[in-house]
Formats: structure tokens, C-alpha cells, sequence
């Protein structure tokens, strides 16, 4: 096994994750055969626990939360490369810290549109953890944010998306052309208590149904949720 590339991601400190990342590589390897190369695949999960590990709170499942980011991520790629297609709308929502207003969009979207969309969510500076009270009234609607976590921007997920969604973000989003952007001015739901919280999710809420008529319009309405 090849170290990544100089600079583009650090190796694990601990020799045991280094096990875990390389047998990691090695499954992505077989599944995206014949798409990108093993050397492709190393640098993306390395780069990856790299980024996941600065965030302190996911040190206890960081390999499985490598996997699952690296994954998506490899997955994105292909989808930008046209190696995969999805057959759906890819959609990316976008805030400062991915522990608030884009998990619950990305969520609701998810829910509504039960598989007519492809959703992901990401964060400029992550935050460590997604906000417990936006965990709790997503709860109050059934929609589970415990297994979530919040992810870095990365430029793959942004040129995989059809529609970009920036909510209430002052950084510059990557601009490619070919997708449609959007800005929803949200309040920022960051030291606000659950029933502070409750009327941006509805807010949320009644953007992403409207967001999913749109992209599915011309789609078949069965399975559509009230």
C-alpha cells in the first residue's frame, strides 16, 4: 500500500486506524472497480479521516464515519464524472456549521421525497456536533438526526449537486455551471431552544416541500408523504 500523495492528507496516529483505513481501502477498491484507482480511493479515505478527525466528538466511531464519508464522497465523483448516474436530482444544502439548518433540510427533503431525490448537507466549518435541540424537535416529527454528523464542504459534493443551497451562509460556495443556486435567509438556530427552533424547521419545512414539487413535476406523485 502507497502513502497518499504528499499533502494531500495526514495518516492516522494511531496504528490500529491506519489497519481499519487500509482495509477500508481495499473494500471501496472492489466496489468502485474499474472507476477510479486504488490510489484514488486511498487519498479520498485518508483525506477524509484527516478532515473527520479534527472534529473531536466523532473520535469514537471516526473510522465509521470515515467510511461513510469517504463513500459518499467517491460516490459524488463518480456521479460529477458521469461514471454513475443517480437518475434523480442531486441536491447539496449548505450552512456554516452542518448542525443545524442544512441537517434539518437535508432531513425533511430525505423524508418527503422517499428516494425521487438525492440529498446530501455539508458545513464550511463543521461544527463538533449536530445542535441537541435540533436533534430533539426533528424527533418531535419522527426524523432520527442521531446517527448524523456534520460533514465538510468538499468540492466533489458540490459538483456532483443539480441544485446548490446556501442557508443564510456568507462564504462563497465553489460556482459551476450547469447547476441552479439558491440562498434561504434562516435564521440560525445556534443557542436557541427547542421552541425557539420549531418555527424555522416548519420554515424549512414548507421551502423543501415546495423545492421537491419542483424537481419532481414532471415525476409520478405515488409515494409522495402528506
Amino acid at each position: 500500500m502507497t502513502d497518499p500523495p504528499a499533502g494531500s492528507a495526514q495518516r492516522p496516529r494511531l496504528l490500529t486506524d491506519v489497519a481499519v483505513l487500509e482495509r477500508m481501502v481495499a473494500d471501496l477498491a472492489a466496489r468502485f472497480a474499474g472507476i477510479f484507482s486504488e490510489q484514488t480511493i486511498y487519498r479520498y479515505v485518508f483525506e477524509s479521516y484527516t478532515a473527520l478527525r479534527r472534529t473531536a466528538t466523532v473520535t469514537t466511531h471516526l473510522t465509521a464515519l470515515t467510511r461513510r464519508f469517504a463513500t459518499d464522497r467517491l460516490t459524488a465523483l463518480a456521479h460529477s464524472e458521469g461514471v454513475l448516474v443517480s437518475g434523480v436530482p442531486e441536491v447539496l444544502f449548505v450552512c456554516v456549521h452542518n448542525a443545524g439548518r442544512s441537517q434539518m433540510a437535508a432531513a425533511l427533503l430525505d423524508h418527503h421525497a422517499q428516494g425521487r431525490v438525492h440529498v446530501r448537507s455539508a458545513g464550511s466549518t463543521p461544527a463538533d456536533e449536530i445542535n441537541p435541540a435540533v436533534r430533539e424537535v426533528m424527533s418531535e416529527i419522527g426524523l432520527d438526526l442521531s446517527k448524523e454528523f456534520p460533514k465538510p464542504l468538499t468540492d466533489d459534493v458540490v459538483r456532483a449537486a443539480d441544485v446548490v443551497i446556501s442557508m443564510g451562509w456568507g462564504d462563497a460556495c465553489p460556482v459551476y455551471p450547469g447547476k441552479r443556486y439558491l440562498d434561504w435567509e434562516l435564521t440560525d438556530p445556534a443557542g436557541r431552544s427547542a421552541a425557539e427552533i420549531r418555527p424555522i424547521r416548519d420554515d424549512i419545512d414548507r421551502r423543501v416541500r415546495a423545492l421537491l414539487a419542483e424537481l419532481t413535476a414532471s415525476a409520478p406523485a405515488e409515494g409522495a408523504t402528506s
